[in-house]
């Protein structure tokens, strides 16, 4: 009985590394590939946006200032309203 509990447990121990190094091959060949592609295949540059003229607000300045002071304490001040559509 005792030798049946050994050896289950060095075969789990046995599966766990095998496991476990094949992971590791995973994520460093996943690396290789990430930084093949970025090298031989760059990210296209987008043409810089032209600037356009503000259209007028389709909600009231009042509930146009409530969202922009709940995105800002909801997102720390990071965030930004571009746009505003009713749905």
């Amino acid at each position: 009985m005792e030798g049946n509990l050994s050896f289950a447990l060095q075969l789990m121990g046995i599966g766990l590394a095998a496991v476990f190094l094949v992971l590791l091959l995973v994520i460093a060949f996943g690396n290789l590939l990430i930084k093949a592609v970025n090298k031989f295949a760059p990210e296209e540059e987008k043409p810089a946006q032209i600037a356009s003229k503000p259209t007028p607000a389709l909600v009231d300045g009042a509930v146009q200032q409530a969202i922009n002071k709940a995105v800002e304490q909801l997102t720390g001040g990071k965030g930004r309203v571009e746009k505003i559509v009713k749905l």
